[in-house]
């Protein structure tokens, strides 16, 4: 130890005034863990709360493999840990109540509860390694199906030997950008601290994304490197937060927050970059056609367990920094995770080590699963890849024998051109559709060229259906001179599902240039302001009214008016309130606008809406 301390001994007695503290050696978790019991008076037979620390959690206990790194075995650690809880506080009586230091998130269990508190009856009664087991048992139990070691707990650990200055709480330094780069070129890590999408949507060029919003100190923890001073390029608002929460991990390097990251957007876009997000449709078109894709799943050993993308590669994030070298760089890689923000990280990481062609998958492996596309466990092979496929001509003879051709593209391409007698299920509808398909008949599933219809046929099979692919898509079926329809112009901005407000950009319109969906949100989906001839501009009122109105742009000028400020918010976060929720990217904040406007009232319904 690097300053002066108090060594505490097993069952001493510290008072604070009535309240009386004894403290018990419970080793395991490390060798000098310890557990707090609280008396609320000196003579009291029955304690108040037991202070558990990472000796005990409500619904498991502290794994014992944190330290193997500095010579200490699991095994040993997991024998001691199953003696103090056996010896010393299972002791304790039933009613104490039970306070541990973490909850769920923590990465020193495998199963911890969001509960924040129990009694030691109640984790007698419930928690998986306090059943009766002799120690052998135990130590097989809780060494068995833990998490990656996360990187920074032996850095930690040193760390809190040390004599370090007080924090300095103020916000960090604003910086110019080239006092950024300087520090860049010198080694320090630009981390950007935004929302994924923020992130993905523009940021410096060599940026590492870690979302506040999430578990930030801790994937910090685990993705960069405390030898490195580090310089926030996101928002100058959060800086503060940030550098208060990486200094919880001992990452307290800040030297300084980009003074203005939309002046560099601006003025220097040759120091900004993009990030590419796909979408689950997108994923499948581009499992078509790079055979060699890399797909990364970066979510926990506990989490691929339930299932994994057919074909995906299995890469905690946690040790995604030591696997890189078993990347190809030239080859392209997509990451994905449970919902979308460690493949966020995931994705800059690898870009920042030289790995040009990388992305990330929106909704990540959640999205996958709500699609009904098919998922792989264990050592299963790929279903999709598996699936059995079809030429066009044979495709063509299917058909004219019976079979259904199911389309599975987007809208766009639909209108564009499409197979007669097609019937139209955009691939992430197929799943809520299925009642609408023939049980007893063959089907044809096709798309542009052959991925999302793979993964489509592979959802089928396993629902029953006698599902075949047809290779190479509708590509392969114009290429073999078959017939074709067209369904009229590019109809822009489309409504995907029943639901009015659910309008967004058509995924056909993304695929092909590896384009991030937010990146044409609002170019696609924002109409130019109409040009208005005041000659020729009418205004009809009809249904249920007293009486149709017929209005002229002159009238409406005539009518009484009012002004009024109001805030307008767009429906990319009023899709997040949809009950059942809707598809889509589940925009966290949308665009704002507080304009004075004029305008007059037309009609008044019964249920008081204008």
């Amino acid at each position: 130890m690097q300053f002066p301390i108090e060594p505490l001994r097993d069952g001493q007695r510290l008072s604070l005034g009535e309240v009386t503290l004894e403290i018990l050696a419970t080793p395991g978790h490390t060798p000098e863990s310890i557990c707090v019991v609280v008396y609320e008076h000196p003579d009291d037979a029955v304690p108040y709360g037991l202070l558990t620390g990472d000796t005990l959690f409500v619904g498991d206990v502290g794994r014992p493999d944190l330290l193997t790194s500095s010579g200490v075995s699991a095994d040993s650690l997991a024998r001691k840990l199953y003696r103090s809880l056996h010896d010393k506080l299972l002791q304790l009586p039933d009613a104490t109540r039970v306070f541990p230091a973490h909850g769920a998130g923590s990465a020193c269990g495998k199963q911890l509860s969001s509960e924040t508190s129990s009694t030691i009856g109640e984790q007698r009664r419930t928690n998986y390694a306090l059943q009766t087991m002799d120690e052998d048992q135990f130590v097989a139990v809780v060494t068995e199906g833990q998490s990656v070691r996360p990187h920074y707990f032996e850095f930690d650990a040193h760390r809190n030997r040390e004599l370090r200055p007080l924090l300095d709480e103020q916000a960090p330094v604003l910086l110019d950008i080239d006092d950024v780069l300087k520090h860049a070129d010198a080694g320090a890590i630009l981390l950007d601290s935004r929302e994924p999408a923020d992130y993905a949507s523009g940021h410096l060029r060599g940026a590492v994304n870690v979302g506040l919003q999430g578990r930030f100190a801790e994937w910090v923890g685990n993705v960069l490197s405390p030898d490195h001073e580090i310089v926030l390029v996101g928002d100058p608002a959060l800086a503060l937060e940030s550098k208060i929460r990486l200094a919880r991990v001992g990452y307290d390097r800040v030297v300084g927050q980009l003074r203005d990251l939309a002046l560099i957007f601006a003025q220097r876009p040759d120091l900004v970059e993009t990030s590419s997000r796909l979408t689950i449709e997108q994923l499948a078109e581009l499992r078509g056609l790079e055979p060699d894709l890399q797909l990364v799943d970066v979510r926990s050993p506990a989490e691929t367990a339930e299932g994994t993308i057919p074909g995906a590669r299995e890469i905690p994030l946690v040790a995604l920094t030591d696997s890189i070298a078993g990347l190809n760089r030239l080859v392209p890689v997509v990451v994905y995770c449970g919902s979308g923000y460690r493949s966020v990280v995931a994705a800059s990481v690898l870009r920042t080590a030289g790995f040009d062609d990388v992305s990330d998958v929106v909704g990540g492996f959640g999205a996958w699963q709500n699609a009904g596309l098919p998922s792989s466990r264990g050592d299963e092979g790929d279903s999709i890849g598996e699936a059995p496929h079809v030429g066009a001509r044979t495709a063509q003879t299917m058909l004219d024998r019976g079979a259904l051709l199911l389309d599975v593209r987007e809208p766009d391409e639909w209108y564009a051109q499409h197979a007669p007698a097609a019937m139209f299920v955009p691939m992430g509808r197929v799943r809520a559709r299925q009642n609408e398909l023939p049980r007893h008949r063959a089907i044809v599933v096709v798309c542009r060229s052959g991925g999302r219809s793979a993964a489509v046929t592979a959802s089928l099979r396993q629902s029953g259906f006698d599902a075949v692919n047809l290779a190479g898509g509708m590509c392969a079926w114009a290429a073999a001179g078959l017939p074709v329809v067209t369904g009229g112009n590019d109809p822009g901005l489309v409504v995907h599902r029943e639901q009015p407000l659910n309008c967004e950009t058509s995924i056909a319109a993304l695929i092909g240039g590896v384009v991030m969906p937010n990146a044409r949100f609002y170019v696609r989906n924002h109409f130019p302001t109409p040009t208005i001839d005041p000659e020729l501009y009418e205004l009809s009122v009809t249904g249920l009214v007293e009486r149709p109105l017929r209005l002229r742009l002159r009238d409406l000028q005539n009518m009484p008016s009012q002004s009024l400020v109001a805030t307008l918010e767009c429906a990319g976060n009023g899709r997040t309130l949809f009950d059942p929720p809707v598809a889509g990217e589940q925009w966290r904040s949308a665009q704002r606008a507080q304009p004075n406007g004029r305008a007059c009232h037309l009609l008044r319904s019964s249920t008081g809406r204008d």
